[in-house]
């Protein structure tokens, strides 16, 4: 028996897989195309475990999914692969579409086919969780209430028009099939092994440099900002206790302005003063125009989780910042590494 994590390699997905071997010694195979947020160093540590197998492969790849699925006798999928970020998906919205939405298609369709082979037994065992975001749900005014899982689907942007497909198609894999799908919302995560592309480690890696920290607009856009760890033992939880075929908003009550993110950091680094040069990070801080249908608020209600399946998040913002921006200060080598021929110039 097996758990199949797509995009393992990426952010959230190399964290939960550390989050796994924290409480199981299952055998997780982390299926990768390895794309340019992919990365195995983030692994590094556990990929001479006997119970950890990575293979490179797409997840549009219908009959190698399935063979794997076959040969390691997998009893859950828990789905990260996708593109992610929406400055990229406006300017290549095609990829978009090829992975979050054709890749999604073609992993349900492997796994139902799957599925479809197993006892009685295996198939009520049997879990897909399909990892998404809170940015399906369009923007909020500021007086409106947190996201529920009853929110009304409004994408705004090709990043969230193709996750918010492929939530309609897993659910209709539910009501269609009975196949037994449950779906996930997150907010913003951060934390260790994030693509240096996203705010907060943008951000650090611009001060670390001692560059210019481009602002989209006013800044003000706000977020509701989950430490990554939190969202995985979430998902956990939903693949232990969740019930089939329901969503389940993800977030943290951490609702702050981009400004506020950038502040706190550029804060941080004035006080660690790392080389002693009296550098004021404040004033690295750079407003340029802001990007087409930019969001303006996303918040998430996350009493269902709480209330269903006793989760709750256990890292304040505090104390979850200081602990990444600790780490991209200590590991910038991977930092480096990662950017090597991949940097641009990234806007937050």
């Amino acid at each position: 028996m097996a758990i199949l994590v797509t995009g393992g390699a990426g952010f959230i997905g190399s964290i939960y897989i550390h989050e796994w071997f924290n409480q199981s010694e299952e055998l997780v195979i982390n299926l990768d195309n390895l794309s340019y947020a992919g990365n195995l160093r983030n692994l590094a540590n556990i990929e001479a475990k006997p119970n950890y197998l990575f293979i490179k492969d797409d997840i549009n790849h219908f009959q190698k999914i399935l063979s794997i699925l076959q040969e390691y006798e997998v009893r859950a999928i828990v789905h990260f692969a996708a593109e992610s970020h929406v400055d990229r998906s406006i300017s290549s919205p095609e990829v978009f579409i090829k992975t979050n939405i054709l890749g999604t298609f073609s992993l349900l369709e492997a796994a139902r086919s799957y599925w479809n082979s197993l006892n009685i037994e295996q198939q009520r065992e049997f879990r897909f969780i399909h990892v998404s975001t809170d940015e399906v749900y369009g923007t909020l005014e500021l007086t409106e209430p947190p996201f529920t899982e009853q929110s009304r689907y409004q994408p705004n942007s090709p990043y969230s028009a193709s996750k918010a497909s492929s939530d309609h198609l897993v659910r209709s894999y539910f009501h269609t099939y009975g196949f037994p799908v449950i779906t996930t919302n997150c907010s913003n995560n951060y934390g260790p092994f994030q693509f240096p592309e996203k705010l907060i480690p943008l951000c650090i890696k611009r001060c670390l440099d001692k560059k210019t920290i481009p602002v989209y607009g006013d800044g003000k856009q706000i977020r509701d900002w989950l430490y990554v760890q939190d969202h995985c033992r979430a998902i956990n939880q939903v693949l232990s206790n969740g019930k089939i075929g329901e969503v389940y908003n993800i977030g943290s009550n951490n609702e702050k302005t981009n400004l506020e993110i950038v502040y706190t950091i550029c804060k941080v680094f004035n006080e660690l003063n790392l080389d002693n040069s009296k550098t004021d990070y404040f004033k690295l801080i750079q407003h340029v125009q802001d990007r087409p249908g930019h969001d303006r608020r996303y918040a998430i209600n996350f009493s269902k989780i709480k209330e269903e399946l006793l989760w709750q998040p256990q890292t304040s913002f505090e104390d979850g910042i200081f602990k990444t921006i600790s780490w991209y200060v200590k590991n910038q080598n991977w930092v480096d590494a990662t950017l090597l021929d991949k940097e641009q110039n990234y806007v937050i």
